[in-house]
């Protein structure tokens, strides 16, 4: 009973610091993060301009089918116009408590709360498995964290899109600007450096793939000899030539495990070999 009088009174001593700092016109959520509140956040709260939402949503062609995790997402905002224009739905995470509530608030006010889940959770242990895009205006150090488990976790063909910074090395599939700020697009891509075998109209040509990220390089053995490729990979979609004897074949195809089955309409297939 003492240890849990204690605990009520040093939480009404918080509670009461908290407004009366707030009526002094300070910050309600650098107010939390002092008095211990709230952890220290990861990335301060700058919210993002309509003209970068929009742009953002319209770079990651989020449809009504789409299901949008947002990381940071602060008041919910680009949360809310993804499920209000578009018909989106989605998850919001952020560690700090007020905004959540204000996000939380908001797409009830609007109608959204069976489109949209705002939870107070740390985006380092947000599964993503369930993204079709993932939106964030984070820090490049924090991108630069999160970038593993976005490759790990996210489906090739998942849409990630960042307000202002970058991913590092991984180069970005589009750049726009908005409000004077640059947004950047990166789709996932499936994995698929090793070596492969395709197979067509009775030919069997080993082909082998390098890759960083989505830009790949390869060869392929014809008649004993290798003959420089140059693949175009898309999320789970590849693109690429071979020059024949009886001239140039392009394949064009989708990424399934360890197997490449033809998009084009022609009978091919390619299979990645064991190591």
């Amino acid at each position: 009973m003492w240890r849990q009088g204690m605990k009520f009174a040093i939480a009404t001593v918080a509670t009461l610091a908290l407004f009366g700092l707030v009526s002094l016109g300070f910050d309600a959520s650098a107010v939390r993060v002092f008095l211990g509140i709230t952890p220290p956040l990861d990335v301060p709260y700058v919210g993002t301009r309509s003209a970068m939402v929009d742009a953002m949503l319209d770079m990651a062609e989020v449809g009504a089918s789409d299901h949008v995790i947002d990381l940071g997402t602060g008041d919910g905002r680009i949360l809310i116009a993804a499920a209000r224009d578009r018909g989106a739905s989605g998850l919001g995470v952020d560690l700090d408590p007020t905004l959540i509530d204000s996000a939380a608030a908001e797409a009830a006010k609007l109608g959204l709360s069976d489109h949209l889940t705002f939870r107070e959770q740390d985006l380092f242990e947000t599964p993503l498995h369930e993204a079709d895009v993932v939106t964030m205006f984070l820090l490049p150090s924090v991108n630069l964290r999160l970038r593993p488990r976005l490759l790990e976790q996210l489906r090739p063909g998942t849409r990630v899109v960042s307000n202002r910074f970058k991913m590092g090395d991984w180069r970005p599939d589009e750049v726009r600007r908005a409000s004077g700020y640059p947004a950047y697009l990166w789709i996932v891509p499936a994995q698929i450096a090793g070596s492969w075998q395709l197979n067509f109209e009775g030919r069997s040509i080993p082909v082998e793939l390098q890759q960083t990220f989505q830009q790949v390089d390869g060869t392929a053995l014809i008649n004993g000899e290798a003959s420089a490729i140059s693949p175009v990979l898309k999320g789970d979609r590849l693109r690429f030539s071979i020059d024949l004897a009886d001239g140039k074949r392009v394949f064009e195809g989708v990424v399934q495990g360890d197997r490449l089955l033809p998009t084009d309409g022609a009978e091919w297939i390619a299979r990645r070999q064991a190591e």
